[in-house]
């Protein structure tokens, strides 16, 4: 493969300021050796070039994300290398509810799922959980036993530190430990791997997913919890989830907040995710949440309280506050059953639900496919 073109493109996007005219792109090797190889050559470039800009790249994925000022130039190089524009991902939550609020003992969706009938059994001990979002509150008495370093993919030399609110709040529906003073999550004893990739406004692109997914298999988590989802495919983010299910990681994905029956968000919608729709109180599928056919379970995520930024807590909403609670049961699962693998605990999650309630209208009642989670079941068909 001859890299003269490439490496040109690639140089030229990262010389000083980021051009106007320049898009963020993930590029793709086919063959390990032909990523290695061009990782090498830009390496010894940039230390002879002191105005570049560094390369974000992805072994597991064989990606290198960088501005590209003509990436149709690009297609020269055919099957060996795949180049596609970097979109951006949202998270999947609803917008704040209210005033910061206060909660005490366990929250109506811990109980809901009959987490606490799971305790006696198992409490998730040592279940490392990678949840890629805006970071955890370090300093949160409801996290302090519940938190390893993590990676903060924004600034490497920092901790994942919370700068939005969102990570902390699902953090503390897997995994708060604070029975005194605040609140207990699903899977008290497990253990949570903040990976910050999106930033202070919720924000990030598929490649920040990408190296949060890459580093969450190097470092050999057990669960990975996804709340947050896009409408367009990816190659990228697709592969780097595959090898993740192929290294025996369970991989949990919010279906989206779009109300939406016949379509989910990606990375959800790939069938290596477990992916998670949203009830509220009375069972009934959250009127903002996705479900049908693509959805695998569903799980509260209607007015959820947990943990907060600066120690408080808040109420909020959405398929990203279901996906922590199918998350924690999983966690509870496993840590008494350490030898599923990916496809045998979502195929125990489909079958361990109880049944949801249709919505009242005035047309004949209708059949609700699907159900939610139910922790204590999900024990009992771990056992059979």
């Amino acid at each position: 493969m001859d890299y003269t073109g490439l490496l040109h493109h690639l140089v030229e996007g990262m010389k000083g300021p980021e051009p106007e005219q320049a898009g963020r792109y993930l590029i793709r090797f086919n063959q390990p050796r032909h990523y290695e190889a061009c990782l090498l050559e830009l390496s010894r470039m940039r230390s002879k070039f002191s105005d570049l800009r560094a390369v974000r790249s992805s072994r597991l994925a064989r990606s290198i994300i960088a501005n590209v000022g003509c990436p149709e130039e690009l297609n020269r190089y055919g099957a060996d290398i795949t180049v596609e524009e970097d979109h951006s991902i949202s998270l999947h939550a609803t917008a704040l509810h209210n005033k910061p609020t206060s909660v005490q003992g366990v929250p109506w969706g811990v109980k809901q799922i009959r987490a606490p009938k799971v305790w006696s059994v198992s409490t998730g001990h040592r279940i490392k959980i990678g949840v890629i979002d805006t970071g955890a509150d370090y300093q949160h008495p409801d996290l302090r036993y519940s938190l390893a370093r993590g990676i903060n993919l924004l600034n490497r030399s920092l901790l994942p530190h919370d700068d939005n609110g969102h990570g902390t709040h699902i953090a503390g529906t897997i995994a708060a430990a604070n029975s005194m003073a605040g609140m207990i999550g699903v899977a008290p004893r497990s253990l949570i791997y903040p990976v910050k990739a999106f930033d202070h406004n919720g924000s990030a692109y598929v490649s920040d997913i990408v190296l949060g997914i890459d580093w969450c298999v190097r470092n050999r988590v057990d669960i990975i919890n996804m709340s947050f989802g896009m409408k367009t495919r990816s190659k990228a983010l697709l592969d780097v989830v595959n090898r993740a299910y192929h290294a025996g990681i369970v991989i949990v994905a919010s279906s989206g907040n779009d109300g939406k029956r016949r379509s989910i968000d990606y990375p959800a919608r790939y069938p290596q995710t477990i992916s998670v729709g949203a009830t509220d109180k009375n069972r009934r599928i959250a009127s903002f949440s996705n479900r049908g056919a693509y959805v695998d379970v569903y799980a509260p995520g209607d007015k959820i309280v947990s943990s907060w930024v600066q120690g408080k807590h808040h109420e909020m909403s959405g398929t990203s506050m279901a996906t922590s609670h199918v998350s924690g049961a999983i966690a509870l699962l496993l840590a008494k059953h350490p030898g599923l693998s990916p496809s045998e605990i979502k195929a125990l999650v489909k079958r361990a639900t109880v049944p949801l309630r249709a919505r009242k209208t005035t047309t004949a009642k209708t059949k609700v496919r699907g159900g939610e989670i139910d922790a204590l079941r999900l024990m009992q068909e771990g056992e059979a």
